[in-house]
């Protein structure tokens, strides 16, 4: 909301929107948030790129793995800030006065909502990328990526609801699909189906909240929004069923092909071919390799997985047939 944009303050409301009130009373009063808030609408075009680039910088340096607790807990708190950041931005077009507290938070709306959108997806894009190759998974990577852009041109189309709506519910949806495995200690079908059912209700509940608000014109309005939660839950119930979803919380850490490999301890001894200087960058077994009567070739995978977290893993092999130039 433009700080020259003139409404009617409604009242505070419950108790705990007035703290908020007196909090963000005090706040305006420090003459660094003065400055702050006019450097902040002086480059209002900058600084949400700007702060869209910090999230993902964030992620990149303090993502730790798939299943650490301090993550998951940053993350989750990363997706409720993002959920009343959007709730707030889609409060603020509507007539109906905010309590000032409110208000003063909306000015602040856009860089927050590019911030968390940005730390998210990005963490996401990062978590995907470390669960499945580029060829198993690419299109639901490109969905993420494809993502990442639209959370930076979405300020620039005059801020649709519904494309915050739709990110937000893919926001939750990404969310839960790697959090539940975890906490279960299982995957599979079932558990991706409980994921996106509990994320169609916290957003649905969540759109049932705007709706009480005016923030839907009608109920059509309504009922369009409550339908593209389900369009999008559906293709990604497609995405999972066509395999184009990676395997998270799994994440394949080692992968290649040795002369030898055994166990030592808690440790795992592997064998190959003295690289040569020109492959110096060659640790990931022997490609090619040089098979020699006697041989026995040695398929070794590390695959990362939370603790007690029970799955099965099949390795699919292919033959090349050089007749044919195809495996």
């Amino acid at each position: 909301m433009s700080p020259d944009r003139a409404v009617d303050a409604a009242p505070e409301g419950p108790p705990g929107v007035a703290v908020l009130g007196r909090l963000m009373r005090r706040l305006t009063q420090s003459p660094r948030y003065r400055l702050a808030r006019r450097v902040y609408h002086r480059h209002e075009t900058f600084f949400p790129p700007a702060l869209f680039l910090g999230g993902v910088t964030w992620d990149a340096l303090t993502l730790q793995r798939i299943g650490a607790l301090l993550d998951n807990v940053i993350l989750g708190i990363y997706l409720v800030l993002l959920g009343g950041s959007i709730v707030l931005t889609l409060l603020d077009r509507t007539d109906r006065p905010l309590p000032p507290s409110l208000q003063a938070l909306s000015t602040w709306s856009v860089g927050t909502t590019q911030f968390l959108a940005g730390g998210l997806f990005s963490a996401y894009v990062i978590y995907y990328t470390r669960s499945a190759s580029l060829t198993t998974a690419s299109l639901f990577l490109l969905v993420l990526v494809g993502l990442l852009v639209a959370n930076e041109l979405i300020w620039s189309r005059e801020r649709s609801g519904y494309l915050l709506i739709g990110l937000y519910f893919l926001a939750v949806f990404c969310y839960f699909t790697f959090l539940l495995p975890v906490v279960l200690g299982t995957m599979g079908f079932a558990v991706f189906l409980a994921s996106g059912l509990l994320s169609v209700g916290l957003v649905v509940g969540l759109l049932v909240f705007l709706h009480r608000q005016g923030v839907f014109a009608d109920l059509r309005s309504f009922l369009w929004a409550v339908s593209l939660v389900v369009v999008l839950f559906g293709g990604l119930v497609t995405f999972y069923v066509q395999q184009w979803i990676p395997p998270v919380p799994l994440a394949l850490e080692h992968v290649g092909v040795y002369h030898d490999a055994r166990q030592d301890g808690d440790a795992f001894l592997l064998r190959q071919e003295q690289a040569s200087r020109a492959r110096f960058w060659s640790r990931d077994g022997d490609d090619p390799f040089h098979y020699a009567p006697g041989d026995t070739v040695h398929c070794f995978a590390a695959i990362y997985a939370p603790t007690d977290f029970e799955t099965d893993v099949a390795h699919r092999w292919q033959r090349y047939v050089p007749d044919r130039d195809a495996w």
